[in-house]
């Protein structure tokens, strides 16, 4: 009886099973989420979708249901963009590769095992009963944080990595699967490295790649984590993959700079490869292929499709109608070798370019090339032997140069490897080969090695330290060849090599500046970019520094902001309410204590003139104490007196002039200030006889205008002179005031000079403004 309810009751569940997937199918419409019919075009289909997708975008819709109506959208799109997926749904009402739940019911012993082949519709429920079975595939693509260490990061600087972060219970992992599993078989065969990292069990590694959220999907190359922001589609994940190449891999080749591209295989040591095909974009596998050999080729791309390129196509006779690859070494007008196949195979790309890595006879311009070209030997049957020729550059040596190419190209045998290096470059090697003596330095010599460890130690024998390529040389060489494949013996001779020189690396100041940019690149990507939340309190830290840094920075020079700005007011214009109160800072500054014991007064000279004054900081203003050589001591020491009070304020400098030397320049200044120093005619009789001794300038060179102290003789002179006409001046009356700037009126000159001083702090004095500041002669 128990064994019969039992039956039942699983009876009773699976059908209810099978109604609701039968009901969810039902419920799921791929084109009544798109909004199109079932005649619509793939180009409707597309533009619909695009449409919604920006509508319905979690980044940019926050409604609730806006994530799973996104979902539903990228679903449906997927569906209907596939024709094999909209065929089985027209057909079936399903998606799947069982074509129904009628095919699925024909199946043998479906009910044993309905546990390991049955689960909800993903693109709906997104939760299959099995997760296990579902995680499969990503199996052999788990990392650990020793194997990313050790193994993708230094393999990353041959091939992108494109990464993906799940853990358990991860209901969005589930929505990328099918989508993820479609990319990485697309990606993986034109050369890809996957990986995938379970947050749940490999934290460490997660925190280290900077993912904070599951499902991530980041990539790396070049040992450099970007992360993906954008819906996992297959388009918008290929474009992911190859936005992480560098954009310089692959050259547009066309019929004018074809023969320059080739020609620039003896200045970067390299051959070079071209690839002709009739598609505008550079094939994916291409540049993927690229950057897995850009140390050891250059590559170019010829679009067969453009006029421009119909010269190059016709010399090398391209077939138009299938992809073709040339490789290019020595020999600019013939290709070293060739592959021509419609929809080539990375691993065939890959064996072509592996076998033509080298040039027939390459320069030793690193110590990494010496060690490839010139491998150590692994048995005695697995002998590696390097024939150098020391040579130079320049005309002189190149019948020499061609005549061993020649050679090398007539013996290609896998034994023996042809290399060449210049003498000038490589001085230790041509030392150590030579027995430490160039007998012959401007002319090549010949010499053949084989290494015997990583530590630099090789045996060697010098074939001839005056080789000219002529028939005898080779004819000797050859058979030196010959008797060395069978007794190893003859390379008699043995040295220690130290690292040969790098010819091709940057000088100091470049390496120094792309070290710098690739170390700032990658702290601004690790830690703005993949790490923001644990930096978020340090760059917090460091903006509100900054902040508070240039804040009193900013304020400190434009302290005097509420000046009026690039205008030049009239004659015995009072200055406004607004510039009086605005000014007021400077009292405060005004009782500050002196800092130093005495006052430091400096002559205003044309040496000094432009950064005592010209060029005085905004909100400085230079006093300058007007003096004669008869008057100069007296006056500066009542003028010490004066400002020793002021000395505190770090605004004010102060600086004396001689009116004997610079008459001129001040007469200039006082003519925009007539009303309080009345200027005579300049070819006036009395002009030289103005005294301006006493006169104190309060100069502004930022806003160039000037405000004026009188010496108090003077104000009672004028006095006196205000009663006699100044066209009928007497010799008494010019006496009587010779007499008021006596010796003992000097000191009294500069009487009330605080006050006035205080008022110029305090913004309250006149000011008379000049286009510019004459120059001091």
């Amino acid at each position: 009886m128990g064994h019969w309810k039992l039956r039942l009751f699983c009876c009773f569940l699976l059908v209810l099973v099978l109604a609701l997937k039968i009901l969810s199918a039902a419920d799921f419409d791929p084109y009544r989420i798109l909004g199109m019919s079932k005649s619509a075009s793939q180009a409707d289909i597309k533009k619909a979708y695009k449409k919604l997708a920006r509508e319905w975008h979690p980044d940019k819709n926050k409604n609730p249901g806006a994530e799973d109506k996104f979902i539903q959208v990228s679903k449906a799109y997927e569906i209907l963009s596939n024709e094999e997926k909209r065929s089985n749904f027209d057909r079936y009402g399903d998606v799947g590769d069982n074509q129904g739940y009628t095919q699925q019911q024909q199946q043998p012993h479906h009910f044993r095992h309905f546990h390991d082949s049955f689960y909800f519709d993903e693109s709906f429920f997104h939760f299959p009963f099995n997760s296990e079975r579902r995680d499969s595939t990503d199996e052999k693509y788990l990392l650990q944080f020793s194997h990313y260490i050790n193994e993708v990061v230094p393999d990353s600087f041959r091939k992108p990595y494109l990464i993906k972060i799940t853990s358990d219970w991860c209901f969005s992992c589930i929505h990328i699967e099918p989508v993820w599993k479609e990319v990485v078989q697309e990606l993986e065969g034109l050369g890809v490295g996957i990986g995938v990292v379970h947050a749940g069990y490999e934290r460490r590694l997660a925190h280290h790649l900077g993912a904070h959220s599951t499902p991530s999907i980041l990539g790396v190359i070049n040992g450099k984590i970007s992360f993906f922001h954008n819906a996992v589609l297959r388009e918008n994940l290929r474009h992911f993959v190859e936005s992480l190449l560098p954009g310089n891999l692959v050259d547009k080749i066309n019929d004018k700079n074809y023969i320059r591209f080739l020609s620039n295989w003896q200045q970067e040591n390299k051959p070079h490869v071209l690839l002709f095909d009739q598609l505008p974009p550079v094939p994916l596998i291409y540049k993927l292929t690229a950057f897995a050999y850009k140390d050891y080729l250059s590559f170019g791309y010829v679009d067969l499709g453009k006029r421009e390129t119909e010269q190059i196509s016709t010399q090398y006779n391209i077939n138009i109608y299938a992809p073709t690859i040339l490789i290019f070494k020595e020999h600019i007008n013939k290709p070293a070798d060739m592959v021509r196949a419609r929809g080539i195979k990375k691993q065939v790309i890959d064996d072509f370019i592996s076998t033509n890595k080298f040039l027939l006879a390459a320069r030793l311009s690193n110590q990494k090339l010496f060690q490839e070209l010139c491998p150590m030997r692994k048995s005695h049957r697995q002998r590696k032997y390097c024939v150098v020729l020391l040579t130079g550059e320049g005309e002189n040596f190149h019948k020499t140069n061609e005549a061993f190419l020649s050679f090398a190209s007539a013996n290609t045998k896998d034994t023996v490897r042809f290399v060449h290096a210049f003498k000038e470059r490589q001085t230790e090697l041509t030392s150590a080969l030579l027995g430490g003596e160039d007998k012959y330095p401007d002319k090549p010599s010949l010499a053949v090695l084989e290494r015997r460890n990583s530590a630099g130690r090789i045996v060697y024998k010098t074939v001839a330290e005056l080789w000219m390529g002529s028939e005898e040389n080779k004819f000797v060489l050859l058979d030196f060849l010959d008797r060395l494949r069978k007794d190893p013996s003859l390379l008699s001779s043995e040295t220690v090599l130290s690292d040969l020189n790098d010819e091709l690396a940057p000088v100091f100041f470049l390496r120094w500046f792309y070290t710098a940019m690739h170390y700032w690149s990658e702290v601004w990507e690790s830690l703005l970019h993949n790490n923001w939340r644990e930096m978020m309190p340090l760059l917090s830290l460091i903006f509100s520094a900054l902040f508070i840094l240039f804040g009193t920075v900013i304020v400190q020079a434009f302290s005097d902001s509420s000046d009026e700005r690039d205008s030049v007011p009239s004659d015995k214009q009072e200055p406004s309410d607004k510039e009086k109160s605005t000014e007021t800072n400077y009292s405060k500054e005004s009782t500050r204590v002196p800092k130093k014991g005495f006052v430091e007064v400096t002559e205003l000279t044309d040496v000094n003139y432009t950064s005592n004054l010209v060029r005085l900081r905004p909100g400085h203003i230079n006093v300058v104490l007007i003096v004669s050589s008869s008057t100069k001591a007296s006056l500066l020491q009542r003028f010490a007196q004066e400002v020793y009070t002021f000395t505190g304020s770090s605004t004010l400098h102060f600086s004396f002039l001689n009116l004997e030397k610079h008459r001129e320049w001040l007469e200039y200044l006082l003519e925009f200030a007539q009303d309080a120093a009345p200027i005579a005619y300049q070819y006036d009789e009395h002009f030289f006889e103005r005294d301006y001794t006493g006169y104190v300038l309060a100069l502004n060179g930022h806003k160039k205008y000037f405000c004026l102290f009188r010496a108090q003789n003077t104000i009672e002179e004028e006095k006196v002179s205000e009663e006699i006409e100044l066209s009928s001046l007497s010799g008494d009356s010019l006496r009587k005031m010779a007499l008021g700037s006596g010796a003992g009126h000097i000191k009294k000159k500069l009487n009330k000079l605080s006050l006035w001083l205080e008022r110029l702090l305090e913004g309250s004095l006149q000011r008379f403004y000049i286009p510019s500041w004459p120059s001091l002669d």
